[in-house]
């Protein structure tokens, strides 16, 4: 099997972005309320302050995924990237952890919250709500990264 970098990107790109987007707008809402529950960080309104979040731009998640492509095309050689494409559960997981890690750098944790300002979400009156949504992002990439785990121990290929 042999596929072109653009194949690869495209496939890469399917895998995470099915993972980062797979929850409708009531699912959202509901895990942003019991976020901030649990955090504390609303009071005792969670469902207000969820309600002034927005969800999270497309193009915030297609960003971040092609910087991690782009990344990943960079540091490592193209034919181990393929053996990653297979299709394999095991291998889909690994590649959704594989960006998560990459979320969690230094560098991307600067960007994310960069991006956010830029989205209106980290203006001074909202610096708080900013920082929620920042943290937040970091909680679902958490449980996804979890699951993720989860498939690859049970992913064989």
């Amino acid at each position: 099997m042999s596929m072109t970098p653009k194949q690869i990107r495209e496939h890469i790109f399917a895998i995470i972005i099915s993972k980062v987007e797979e929850q409708d707008e009531s699912k959202r809402l509901e895990a942003l309320n019991e976020f901030m529950a649990v955090t504390g960080t609303s009071g005792n309104a969670p469902e207000q302050v969820a309600s002034l979040i927005p969800p999270i731009m497309h193009d915030l998640y297609e960003k971040w995924i092609t910087m991690f492509i782009d990344r990943l095309l960079e540091t490592v050689d193209p034919e181990n990237i393929e053996l990653l494409c297979d299709g394999c559960e095991s291998n889909k997981a690994a590649l959704v952890l594989a960006y998560i890690m990459f979320l969690e750098s230094e560098r991307m944790e600067k960007q994310i919250d960069k991006d956010l300002k830029e989205h209106g979400l980290s203006a001074s009156s909202n610096q708080d709500l900013g920082d929620v949504a920042a943290n937040y992002i970091r909680a679902q990439m958490s449980k996804i990264a979890q699951q993720a785990s989860t498939d690859k121990i049970k992913g064989h290929c």
